[in-house]
């Protein structure tokens, strides 16, 4: 994974981890890596991996058995949720960007059908 400086590591990992949960490479009640095993597949240090699952847990995106691990949610609810707030995200970054290059409302929705059209 290539890392944004302008983004904390932990947070790009967290949004890696939230794709790979919507998308179905992570099922819900799926095991995640130890901290350890985190650390080594990013190359990051171990304490970074913790907050990654605190954070995460925090977020309810996982939950954690006392020695057996931290898991993904079994919340069909709270995984659709992750969706359509990253898909926001996304929208609010296009728009912002588009209307920054003089763009309305009306050439985005244009845009938009015209790409989806071609696809």
């Amino acid at each position: 994974m290539n890392f944004n400086n302008s983004i904390p590591i932990y947070m790009q990992i967290i949004n890696e981890l939230k794709k790979d949960i919507i998308t179905g490479k992570l099922s819900p009640g799926e095991k995640l890596p130890s901290t350890r095993e985190l650390a080594i597949k990013y190359s990051i240090n171990p304490n970074t991996s913790g907050r990654i699952y605190k954070e995460m847990e925090r977020e309810e995106i996982t939950f954690t058995k006392r020695g057996l691990g931290t898991f993904v949610t079994e919340s069909e609810s709270k995984i659709e949720q992750i969706r359509d707030d990253m898909a926001k995200d996304l929208i609010n970054d296009f728009v912002k960007g588009m209307t920054e290059l003089g763009y309305t409302n009306e050439m985005l929705i244009s845009i938009i059908k015209k790409e989806s059209e071609e696809k």
